[in-house]
């Protein structure tokens, strides 16, 4: 590495080419104070960047390397991971841009695992065209979850809103089925695990939510809530860990009662996704919680429909830039101050 730093090195996957993954990247790294707090590497190529900037009109210095040990701790760094030109479409969903995006991801986790970048931040793919042998995943998150160590948990998040989902990408009328005791104490598990070590919550309180309208009315509107959620949580609560519920959904957020708890654990994507989005879209982060490394990501998708127009947001991307910075210092500390506790006598 040219020089020396103890800045935290957090790695970059560019996303999907056509969309505005790497718009929002150089707009985050516009203001040069960013450089303050970390190093940035960008895995893909100066080429792809450079048509970017020059689409866009942003003037963002870049420092082109071909390994780790060329990163320069006060630049822009992109790392080269293919030399032939790529066909960019922007605006569009291309398997050339889905191809590209998946190499980007995979040079980028391939680093993260050697643990030759300390953090991961992700921009949107295409959960389309990025389909192929190499990735058959629903998304990041399990893709992830493949490829390192844990259980994942999907966590979207603001300073005043976490909402982790028991079930991901899978379709609404699988959610039901996918709802077991077991599931339920291993999401709670891993959540109230990452808000101590990666949050420093001494005591998180957990809210989960009920699965069917009005927690099933007592049976009236389905069994779920009533047989499997609640038994599971009261089971859970007797081991110590402060989790309530279930919940009525549709209230919830309405009442603001999300706000007494550190974190709220929702049945399915979109009953945590559309509250989430409509009151923090913009501001939020996706982190993905309960693996060995941390990757957060912006709450938006690839925008295609604004790509190359230079109307791209960057708060989002800057907010996850800063989360994964902030969750690597507090997991740092944890597992300092855990690593050699005093003997109980």
């Amino acid at each position: 590495m040219v020089g020396k730093s103890d800045k935290i090195i957090v790695g970059i996957s560019l996303g999907d080419l056509n969309g505005i993954g790497i718009e929002v990247i150089l707009k985050t790294f516009e203001d040069k104070r960013m450089l303050d707090f970390c190093t940035p590497v960008l895995f893909g190529a100066t080429k792809v960047i450079s048509y970017h900037k020059k689409a866009l009109g942003l003037e963002v210095s870049v420092h082109g390397i071909t390994e780790v040990s060329q990163i320069h701790p006060t630049k822009i760094n992109v790392l080269n991971c293919w030399k032939e030109e790529v066909n960019i479409e922007l605006g569009k969903a291309t398997k050339v841009s889905g191809e590209y995006a998946a190499k980007s991801l995979s040079e980028a986790v391939s680093h993260l695992k050697e643990h030759k970048i300390d953090v991961l931040v992700t921009a949107p793919i295409n959960k389309e065209t990025i389909q192929s042998e190499e990735f058959n995943f629903p998304g990041h998150t399990e893709y992830l979850e493949a490829n390192l160590e844990g259980k994942s948990l999907m966590i979207l998040m603001t300073d005043s809103l976490k909402i982790g989902l028991l079930t991901g990408h899978i379709p609404v009328s699988e959610v039901s089925n996918a709802i077991t005791p077991s599931l339920i104490k291993e999401k709670v598990a891993t959540l109230h695990a990452t808000l101590k070590n990666d949050f420093a919550i001494s005591k998180p309180k957990i809210a989960v939510l009920g699965l069917n309208p009005h927690c099933g009315d007592n049976g009236l509107i389905g069994s779920e809530d009533q047989e499997i959620i609640a038994p599971t949580i009261a089971e859970i609560r007797d081991t110590g860990i402060l989790v309530f519920g279930p919940y009525a959904a549709d209230g919830f957020f309405g009442s603001e009662t999300y706000l007494q708890f550190d974190a709220v654990l929702a049945t399915y994507h979109d009953q945590g996704l559309a509250p989430f989005k409509a009151l923090s879209f913009g501001n939020g982060v996706n982190f993905t919680a309960g693996l060995s490394e941390i990757r957060t990501s912006p709450d938006h998708g690839t925008g295609f429909d604004i790509a190359g127009k230079n109307l791209a947001n960057a708060t989002s991307f800057k907010e996850a830039l800063f989360t994964a910075i902030t969750i690597f210092n507090t997991r740092k500390s944890y597992k300092e101050l855990s690593k050699n506790p005093l003997e109980i006598k």
